[in-house]
């Protein structure tokens, strides 16, 4: 709402069509965390094209003049954004989208924008995490029942984007194309009595053999984790694909599985594992014989950090830098582009952000460097080389390469690399 207050101060005073320039950037890492990713910039830029009001919104908005509701009427955004790409890491303060029109057309966007970008960036960022910690073992994501209906989706989209492998969330495969996997609950197990009323835990696991063939995965901990293998492996024979496990000691339960399911001949059956994990219990499960972790409630929440921090603030008006000098909450005026630097051997040494209109700062030639910011959208369209989904993927898991050791550190503590700024 005081976005379009403000529009409509701003259409009455004449500044609406003061051309300006605002900043996406986070002050701070959530929680002390080494980097950030980039998460949501194709879903955003999509919501800028399409942000329009419908006549029956404009007929809600009673607080505002018929001078106001004409120029809702006709919205659409005609101006330039460019940014960080989706799945690049950032660092506090670095200038993950400038968004460049009038004041009317950009001051409206803020909420949508961040809300975007600090949802699904905090689920990626997150998610992040747990894929270092898992070491190249599977991880699938299934908190769909910890989210919001549809923020499960978008957080399944962010979590596959930061390297999980599959999720359980099927209107997330659907829409996309995400590899989907899940097999069983307690309730499949439960739901399988002989006539006197008694579990019959042998009957569910058949009949889901039946069904889905010995390459499903079983869950084993509905009743006794001991006796739920040694009925798995009784059913399926020694080449069932995977059991679960959702309860208890996780490292010392599935040492003992391990061994059960050897000495049943059953070597390539995998373990999976689920149970309130995040990123440090994954980690502490890397010496066991885990070959998989299903991830719910912490990566749909950001792990214990739901927002990324971004803010939106107006960086230039009408060429002029403007900024914000609250105690605490100082901005840096004026557009802003950036350029990371690498050492020789790959490694990332530091993030230099300069003036959008200037030149590149001059870097040591013995040093890499590469563009951060790049073209999204041009008078309002997108330009056409928005990376997909699976390109944001494997650019990901390439910049997670360039972070030194201390910056893949689960531990809190500095960011992995300095940001310098030159220019300001």
């Amino acid at each position: 709402m005081y976005e379009l207050t403000m529009l409509q101060a701003a259409i009455k005073d004449g500044t609406a069509h003061r051309q300006c320039a605002f900043e996406v950037f986070a002050r701070r890492l959530p929680n002390e965390r080494r980097y950030g990713v980039v998460a949501g910039t194709a879903r955003v830029l999509r919501a800028i094209k399409d942000f329009h009001f419908t006549p029956a919104q404009l007929e809600t908005l009673d607080f505002l003049d018929e001078d106001t509701i004409d120029y809702l009427r006709d919205y659409r955004f005609s101006g330039q954004v460019d940014g960080y790409r989706e799945g690049e890491i950032f660092f506090p303060n670095s200038p993950l989208l400038t968004v460049r029109g009038t004041f009317g057309e950009c001051v409206i966007l803020e909420t949508v924008i961040l809300s975007i970008l600090n949802s699904d960036s905090a689920v990626a960022s997150a998610a992040s995490r747990m894929v270092t910690a898992a070491d190249g073992r599977t991880i699938i994501e299934m908190g769909s029942r910890r989210a919001h209906e549809y923020a499960a989706v978008t957080a399944a989209r962010a979590a596959y984007l930061a390297g999980f492998n599959a999720t359980s969330n099927l209107e997330a495969s659907h829409r996309y194309g995400i590899p989907a996997s899940g097999t069983a609950a307690h309730a499949w197990t439960l739901l399988h009595i002989d006539e006197e009323g008694k579990p019959d835990e042998e009957a569910a696991f058949r009949a889901q053999i039946a069904d889905a063939g010995v390459d499903t995965t079983l869950l084993v901990d509905t009743f006794d984790i001991t006796k739920g293998v040694e009925t798995a492996i009784k059913v399926a024979g020694p080449r069932l694909g995977a059991v679960r496990i959702d309860s208890g000691d996780l490292g010392a339960v599935t040492r003992r599985v391990r061994k059960q399911l050897d000495d049943l001949g059953a070597h390539n059956t995998r373990i999976i594992v689920s149970s309130d994990l995040d990123e440090f219990a994954i980690a502490g499960l890397r010496g066991d014989p885990v070959d998989g972790y299903g991830v719910g409630t912490s990566v749909v929440t950001g792990s214990g950090a739901p927002t990324a921090g971004m803010v939106y603030k107006v960086v230039e008006v009408d060429a002029h830098p403007v900024a914000k000098r609250s105690s605490s909450k100082k901005s840096i005026g004026g557009a802003k582009r950036a350029v990371r630097t690498h050492r020789s051997t790959g490694v990332a040494l530091e993030e230099i952000v300069y003036p959008f209109n200037s030149a590149q700062p001059e870097i040591p030639a013995h040093l890499g460097v590469r563009e951060l910011t790049r073209p999204f959208m041009r008078d309002g369209q997108l330009v056409e080389d928005i990376p997909t989904l699976e390109e944001s993927r494997e650019h990901l898991e390439t910049v997670r390469r360039t972070l030194p050791w201390e910056g893949l550190a689960l531990s809190r503590g500095e960011v992995a690399i300095p940001t310098r700024l030159v220019g300001f």
